[in-house]
C-alpha cells in the first residue's frame, strides 16, 4: 500500500468541510484533522473494511469544531458541540436527515472508548484513527512509509501541546464529560509520550 492508494474523496461537501477546518482551525488541528482520516483510510484498506470515505472525511475535517472558541459550548461536551455542528454544515450540504444524524454520531462517538465496527464502521475507524493520532496508540498497524508520507505531508507542529491543554481545559470546565474522565486517567501524559512525535 501507497499514500497513493488511499481513497480521499472530492465532493462538494468534502471541499466545503475542509474549507471549515481550515478556517477555524490552527494549523495543527488542521493537519490533525486531515490525518485522522488518512490514519483512518489507511487502517481500513490494511484491514479490508469498506466504510463511506465522504461520511469519513466530513466527520474527520468536523469532528474537533466544538474545541474551537466560536463553536465551544459550555453546556455540553465538545465532542457533542462538533456534532451539532456538523449536523447543521450537512443540512446545508443537502445531506438526507439520516445521514446528517451519521455525521453527529460518528463525530460524538469519536470520543468512545470503543465503537464497535459491525455496528458503526466509520465511527469506529474516526474512534481508533483520533486515538492513534493523538495519544499514539496502535500507530504500529499503519505501515511505516504510510506514517512517513503522512507526517510529511502533514506534520504535528504543536498538536501535542495544544490538543493537551486543549483537553485539560475542557475537563475543568466540564468534568463530568468524557474530556473530563480522560484528563483524570492520564490522557495529558500518553499525548506527550505519542510515539509519533519522537
Amino acid at each position: 500500500m501507497t499514500f497513493d492508494d488511499l481513497v480521499i474523496p472530492d465532493t462538494p461537501a468534502c471541499r466545503g468541510a475542509l474549507e471549515v477546518a481550515a478556517r477555524y482551525h490552527t494549523p495543527s488541528l488542521l493537519n490533525h484533522s486531515i490525518r485522522a482520516y488518512l490514519w483512518a483510510a489507511a487502517y481500513a484498506r490494511e484491514h479490508g473494511i469498506a466504510f463511506d470515505a465522504e461520511l469519513l472525511y466530513v466527520a474527520a475535517m468536523l469532528h474537533d469544531l466544538g474545541l474551537v472558541a466560536e463553536f465551544d459550548s459550555h453546556s455540553v461536551a465538545f465532542e457533542e458541540a462538533g456534532g451539532d455542528v456538523a449536523w447543521v454544515f450537512c443540512a446545508g450540504a443537502g445531506w438526507s436527515p439520516e445521514r446528517r444524524v451519521r455525521a453527529r454520531e460518528v463525530i460524538i462517538r469519536h470520543m468512545w472508548d470503543e465503537v464497535p465496527l459491525e455496528e458503526d464502521p466509520e465511527g469506529h475507524l474516526l474512534e481508533l484513527s483520533t486515538g492513534m493520532d493523538i495519544s499514539g496508540r496502535r500507530t504500529e498497524e499503519i505501515p511505516e512509509e504510510i506514517r512517513r508520507e503522512v507526517l510529511e505531508r502533514h506534520p504535528r507542529l504543536q498538536i501535542a501541546k495544544e490538543f493537551g491543554a486543549c483537553m485539560s481545559e475542557q475537563g475543568a470546565r466540564k468534568p463530568s464529560s468524557l474530556a473530563g474522565q480522560f484528563v483524570r486517567a492520564g490522557i495529558v501524559d500518553r499525548i506527550a509520550r505519542n510515539p509519533l512525535d519522537a
